[in-house]
């Protein structure tokens, strides 16, 4: 499920819209294959039918709530993820010459790791970058925790502190890009839209000819489905967050 996710466009539009027809559909075989439904069954058939979208669109409203709130999470952070290595870029300064231009190199190489991080695809080559990203950690830490041992200040704790925001910063955004919507929620959603759809079909005065208008219906829930998984997709959907800040930091340092 994780897969369909992903990749919202190639594989959870098209997947969702032909099980929302089938579901459709088959509400429009039992339709043509009973008698009409009496005044009494149709009124509360109508009150079903109508409370079931009702729920269906309430909860796919909250879905794409869920899934906003996850994508303005990112976008923050990674403008505080920029925030941090450019105040570190500065305070590392404070430290003896040749201390502070070590740093600001492998800041810099850590930047570029940083920012290739957000518009990588490719799954071996993520796994590269989290790599090189968690050994530039590595040897940040000890490049500062060198200086700050020999000469314990004020001003040594000032870059010390930065640095460990850098660090800091890029678990946060890890984290927010792991927080999607969970496979529960989906599978629910997934359900009650079927559920929608063979009521939808089923209701259906006249078969024969509004079997191809009912295929509207099941086309709006998969687009719908389609947005909520782009927006919850950090990586593998059309609407992603862009390294917009760590870019412009990345021209400004160099």
């Amino acid at each position: 499920m994780t897969l369909i996710l992903d990749y919202p466009l190639l594989m959870l539009f098209p997947l969702s819209f032909l099980a929302m027809g089938l579901a459709a559909w088959i509400g429009g075989w039992f339709a043509a294959r009973r008698s009409s439904f009496a005044t009494e069954i149709r009124e509360d058939f109508n009150v079903i039918q109508a409370a079931t979208l009702t729920l269906l669109g309430l909860i796919i409203g909250f879905t794409f709530s869920m899934a906003l709130n996850r994508y303005d999470q990112r976008k923050n952070l990674e403008e505080e993820e920029a925030n941090a290595i450019g105040t570190a870029y500065l305070r590392v300064e404070l430290l003896p010459a040749a201390d502070a231009a070590k740093l600001r190199g492998l800041l810099k190489q850590y930047l570029g790791e940083r920012v290739r991080y957000y518009t990588i695809r490719d799954g071996r080559e993520l796994d590269a970058i989290n790599a090189r990203t968690a050994t530039l950690q590595n040897d940040l830490w000890a490049a500062v925790r060198a200086p700050a041992v020999a000469q314990p200040t004020p001003i040594s704790g000032l870059a010390v502190a930065s640095i460990n925001d850098v660090i800091n910063s890029q678990g946060y955004t890890q984290a927010a890009w792991w927080n999607r919507i969970p496979h529960a929620a989906w599978v629910l959603l997934t359900l009650l839209a079927l559920c929608a759809n063979f009521l939808v079909g089923l209701g259906a005065r006249s078969p024969n000819v509004e079997l191809r208008l009912m295929m509207v219906f099941p086309v709006i829930v998969a687009a719908a489905f389609f947005l909520i998984a782009d927006i919850d997709a950090p990586r593998g959907g059309v609407i992603r967050v862009a390294p917009l800040n760590l870019d412009s930091l990345d021209r400004s340092l160099r």
